[in-house]
Order: C-alpha cells, then structure tokens, then sequence
C-alpha cells in the first residue's frame, strides 16, 4: 500500500477577479522510504500542492474535490483534532523562509520542545533536554547554548536547520520540504540538502521535495512529478525521466540547464512566451502557446497517457 495517495485533487482561490485553479485534477502516490521531487517554475502549483495535503491552505483558498490519502486515511474528511494530531507527527513540513516560518518571540528551543510536548505529551524537562539533542542531530553547534537563543540570532543555514529539527522530532513517516535552500547560499544549500538526505535516508522517511531545481531533483530523488499551471505533465522515475523526457515543457526544462564544456559555450536555450494566468487558462493544452510541436488537436486538452510502465505523459505527441 502507498504511504500516500492523492486522488484528483483541485484547491481554488476565490478572489473577486475569479477563480484561480492553483491545483487541478491533480492526483500522486508516494511509497514508504520514497523520494518524490516535485519540479516546476514559480507559480505552477508545487506549494499549494503541499499544503493541501495538511489542509494548511491559506483564505481565500479551498480544497475544493478529491481525496489525499496517508496510510489509508483521507485526511480530508478527519476532523480538525484528528488532523491536528497528525500534523508535526506523522507529517512534518519544512517551509523555505524559515524566519518567517519560526516565531520570533519564542527561543528555538522552545519552538522544538512545543512539537514534543504536543504530540508525545512528555514533560517540559523532557523535552528541552530533547530539543538540545534534536540541534545537536541536524549539526548546531553548541546545542546547549543555542536552544535559548532567538530565530534572529541565527544565520540562515542554522533556522533552516532548526526547521529540520522541529521536522523530525516526532520521526514522522512523511516530510514534505517546501523549497528548503531557497534563501541560503550555495555552499550552505549542499550542507542542508545533505543533512536532509542523510536523515531521510537513516530514519526511513518518505518526502516530497519541492523545488524548481532540476541538478538537486536528479541528484536526490527516486522519482520526480513535472508540474505545469496547475497540472502534473509528467511523471516518471528519476533516470527514467532524465534519459527520456517527453512532454515538450520538460525538455524545455532540462535544455536551459547550463552545461559544462563545449556546450556551456552556446547560448542558453529558453521557453518562448510565459505561464498562462491561472485565473484565465487557454482552450486545450495549457503549454500550448508556447510549445514548438503544437498541433491542432491540442485545442482540446489532452489526459495522462502511460507511454512506458511508470512514466506518464500529458501530452498528445507523447510515444
């Protein structure tokens, strides 16, 4: 059984210019132990995406069909204390601004020992001797010191690191990391998505990594979910995909990633026009205006085709 299965999942934003169709008709599987990258420009969905699967969407945003379910449950029908205890458990999620993300007038410690004070109703002695271990776990240095200072006494890489923490410690079975080095430096991001891949894979976790960066999908996913103005445009297993990508907004993808050697030299190649508005979506094919194999039967929008087991493509030139 899957750890988790979305099923046709939509989640709306009313606004007074109209509907936004943020997520549409989305539907994922994620085993146990799993990596699922979840790839695509600003705006596609990816982060809606995972907030719906805690019900964490924000007004005047509404899951408005399908079922998300996690060991069997859907929690889309639990109530709000059944939900409640699930979130930070058995599902955790990193955010990527941690600073916004953190409560800036609790100490991390703090903030840690809260996860565990509410889910594995420990003392509050207990838990703060665990919230030094957590920091110590994810590589803070100074653990002891550290837990009573503030999320702006920290760099960067370390409140992204107590995010990790706070993540993890209820060993959830699920995590899913919203864009988790967006704001840190290069060499910091390595040291984070290491440190993530090391607990990921010690702990037995599944996640869903989301993220528009291709190099860290390829490097650190089993499987990646292509997403595009709302919409997954294909799916595939990680090598499956990088060898043999099919839907034409994936090979635009992978062609405007510098190259080093004789092909870095060459001009970068890029994705004519822009992402339709959600607010507004085009007859058909949603990539259509900017697809360089357009034909006319992409007037009508085309469904998810299994072209090879595992791989599936949303596209009618797909073989």
């Amino acid at each position: 059984m899957d750890l988790l299965e979305i099923q046709g999942l939509s989640t709306y934003f009313f606004t007074r210019a109209g509907v936004i169709k943020a997520v549409d008709n989305l539907s994922l599987r994620l085993q146990k132990g799993r990596v699922l990258g979840l790839v695509g420009e600003s705006g596609c969905g990816k982060t809606v995406t995972a907030l719906s699967v805690l019900n964490l969407v924000p007004y005047p945003g509404k899951i408005v069909s399908g079922r998300i379910l996690f060991e069997g449950r859907d929690l889309l029908a639990l109530s709000k204390e059944e939900l409640r205890a699930i979130r930070g458990a058995s599902i955790s999620m990193i955010f990527q601004e941690p600073m916004t993300a953190l409560n800036p007038v609790f100490t991390v410690g703090n903030q840690i020992a809260e996860v565990l004070t509410a889910h594995q109703h420990i003392s509050n002695k207990e838990s703060g001797l665990a919230a030094v271990e957590l920091l110590r776990s994810v590589g803070i240095p100074s653990p002891e010191k550290r837990v009573d200072e503030y999320p702006h006494q920290l760099s960067g890489g370390m409140r992204q690191r107590v995010m990790i923490a706070m993540a993890i410690a209820c060993k959830p079975a699920l995590i899913l990391a919203d864009e988790p080095t967006t704001a840190l430096d290069v060499t910091i991001q390595a040291h984070i998505l290491d440190l993530l891949s090391q607990i990921q894979e010690e702990m037995g976790m599944a996640m869903i990594l989301v993220t528009h960066d291709l190099g860290l999908i390829a490097e650190r996913s089993h499987e990646v979910a292509v997403m595009y103005a709302g919409r997954i445009v294909e799916q595939a297993e990680t090598r499956e995909l990088f060898a043999n990508p099919q839907h034409p907004y994936t090979r635009g993808l992978m062609a405007s990633i510098p190259k080093l050697g004789e092909e870095g030299r060459r001009r970068l190649r890029t994705i004519p026009g822009s992402v339709p508005r959600l607010i507004d979506l085009p007859k058909g094919c949603s990539f259509s205006a900017r697809c360089d194999v357009k034909a006319a039967q992409c007037e009508t929008a085309p469904e998810l085709v299994e072209v090879k087991p595992g791989h599936t493509v949303r596209c009618w030139e797909a073989k």
